[in-house]
């Protein structure tokens, strides 16, 4: 089985409460069985043979899980109890017990047919959640044309990250594969990327399925510190919200250089800097997973705000904008706008 992998997590991550505090749906809904503890727990039950996925409840339990990593990215040993919950998504969907609405949602990303508009090198990977962004997409427009440059503009299609968040690993390998080709067709060195979930998937899951990229993959903050993009207007005070992705899985600091080249003034935004305030973007799909769920996820972070109406949330997804705008009703742009703001 796939979380035979994760021992390690499985075995102490059963005794262990210490990151009870940052397991967001845990604290949404006031459930122990929504912690890294106790889902590992079960999952040593599933192996002993008390537990079974023939227990939908289990199962769905699996499936709530928003996968932020922040248990993870905090523990003093770092178990992988994110990842120990992807493995057991995996062995759901091998052992033909994933739910009804999860087999559809993987029917629905598993389409990998990919557009390219423009000639060269340089292209910007425009997701569908990020593409139904005018503004993000307007911003980004505006970006490239500060740096100077004309990307090849990439629709469409699945890279094969919400397949594999979903548990269908085959399936995300032959999308990643896919989308490989479709680079290595086109000709691409460079591949921007303002998704930090597609972000992951490039830099950690195509390397992890065996998958060789043609080009270099750069998060847009990135790319922007490195073609000295001028910012003549500061950004002023902000709250950024950490990304769910960029910090926990990657470590990446990019996007906290780039506020610093915008001058923002980051203030610190609710009671623990440790939490996820993403609404499940680790998740990738969340939104159509769970909507229930991502709704009670946008009041927990909106009852965090000083002053909800007025103050500027920085986010980098524009995942995260959209449930926040939609359930919490907050000032949220994403870090595309912010930067364009500023030129």
């Amino acid at each position: 089985m796939h979380i035979d992998k994760f021992e390690e997590a499985m075995m102490n991550c059963r005794f262990c409460f210490m990151c009870r505090h940052l397991s967001t749906i845990g604290q949404v809904r006031g459930t122990e069985v929504d912690t890294p503890r106790i889902r590992a727990a079960m999952l040593y039950g599933l192996r002993t043979g008390t537990n079974s996925f023939d227990d939908s409840d289990f199962v769905e339990a699996l499936y709530r899980q928003e996968l932020s990593a922040c248990c993870v990215h905090h523990c003093v040993n770092h178990y992988d109890e994110n990842g120990l919950a992807l493995a057991a998504r995996a062995d759901v969907v091998e052992a033909g017990k994933a739910p009804e609405k999860v087999q559809k949602l993987a029917k629905k990303y598993g389409k990998s047919a990919f557009t390219a508009k423009g000639k060269g090198d340089l292209a910007y990977f425009l997701d569908a959640t990020t593409a139904a962004d005018k503004d993000v997409v307007a911003s980004v427009k505006r970006l490239f044309a500060a740096a100077k440059a004309t990307p090849v503009i990439i629709e469409g299609g699945s890279i094969g990250k919400a397949l594999k968040v979903l548990g269908y690993l085959p399936e995300a390998k032959a999308a990643a594969e896919a989308f490989a080709a479709f680079l290595a067709e086109k000709g691409v060195k460079t591949l921007v990327v303002s998704n930090p979930a597609a972000f992951d998937a490039l830099t950690r899951d195509y390397p992890a399925f065996g998958v060789k990229l043609p080009c270099k993959v750069l998060c847009l903050s990135s790319y922007l510190l490195q073609a000295k993009v001028a910012f003549k207007k500061p950004a002023g005070e902000v709250y950024y919200l950490a990304d769910d992705f960029m910090r926990n899985y990657d470590g990446c600091e990019c996007p906290e250089k780039l506020l610093k080249a915008l001058k923002a003034t980051n203030l610190p935004f609710g009671t623990n800097d440790e939490e996820s305030y993403c609404c499940g973007e680790g998740a990738v799909v969340f939104d159509e997973l769970n909507p229930a769920l991502v709704k009670e996820l946008a009041a927990y972070v909106a009852e965090r705000a000083d002053h909800p109406k007025t103050d500027r949330i920085v986010v980098l997804s524009a995942y995260t904008k959209k449930v926040l705008k939609k359930y919490g009703k907050l000032d949220v742009v994403t870090m595309d706008e912010l930067a364009a703001a500023c030129l």
